[in-house]
């Protein structure tokens, strides 16, 4: 996709991924990259319920942030619809937790590292908004496609499994849009 782009366009998109590199923390920055550098190993069952519910209570929360903080349509119905599929995809998720028995286990270790992120969004405003926005959602997204991915294909618990199967293509829909978004913010 990138090879077909014009080079001032493959310029941009760089600087803007740079600046979304400062913005965001490096414990969260170091992990999205390293996860796309490799593939990643199904989290055990509690721990990815934790990642699972974790992101989408960060997915809403950040969609919520945008609302209050960028005047860009195009964010702001992104954020509309992170809100709507994420709420959607955390009622599954519990059901198919209470379906599998399994417990919540978050780690704080294991990106996303949210709450620094959200901290971070709240305090911006209007275009430099949009960008860090737009550079999170991208590297929130490449994460979560790793771990659904390797959950949909490797993890033990059967309930779970089908969670991550139905969420995964809707994270790389996600994916592909916070792409195009985070291009399009040079």
């Amino acid at each position: 996709m990138l090879g077909n782009a014009d080079p001032a366009a493959r310029i941009a998109r760089r600087a803007a991924l740079r600046l979304a590199l400062k913005a965001l923390p490096a414990v969260y920055v170091s992990a999205a990259v390293v996860s796309n550098a490799h593939a990643v190993d199904a989290l055990p069952d509690a721990r990815f319920v934790g990642w699972a519910q974790t992101f989408n209570d960060y997915e809403i929360a950040a969609g919520r942030i945008a609302l209050a903080r960028s005047g860009n349509e195009i964010m702001r119905g992104y954020a509309t619809r992170m809100i709507a599929e994420h709420s959607e995809a955390a009622e599954l998720l519990q059901k198919a937790r209470s379906e599998a028995g399994v417990s919540y286990a978050p780690d704080p270790a294991n990106p996303p590292n949210t709450a620094a992120v959200l901290q971070r969004l709240n305090a911006l405003q209007g275009p430099e908004f949009d960008t860090a926005y737009a550079n999170a959602e991208l590297a929130s997204h490449s994460n979560a496609v790793d771990q659904l991915g390797a959950y949909s294909q490797n993890g033990d618990n059967g309930a779970l499994r089908r969670y991550a199967q139905a969420m995964f293509p809707k994270a790389k829909e996600q994916l592909e849009m916070a792409q195009r978004m985070a291009g399009g913010r040079s």
